[in-house]
């Protein structure tokens, strides 16, 4: 099962992260992670792809 952007960021626990938009930036890093994790994972860990899976994540995280 994919993970999507919204399960990550739904895992941000609010006390710690700040009201709103605001994350706390040690999670974000490591939210973002996760994402390009679940991308490489999605392509069978295909190698020379960590950049472009970490880029993409960035994005998806932000929007």
């Amino acid at each position: 099962m994919a993970t999507t952007v919204k399960q990550v960021k739904d895992d941000i626990n609010p006390e710690i992260a700040g009201f709103g938009d605001t994350i706390y930036l040690p999670n974000r890093d490591a939210k973002i992670a996760e994402l390009a994790y679940y991308k490489a994972e999605s392509r069978g860990f295909e190698p020379g792809h960590e950049m472009e899976d970490w880029f993409a994540a960035e994005q998806e995280f932000i929007v």
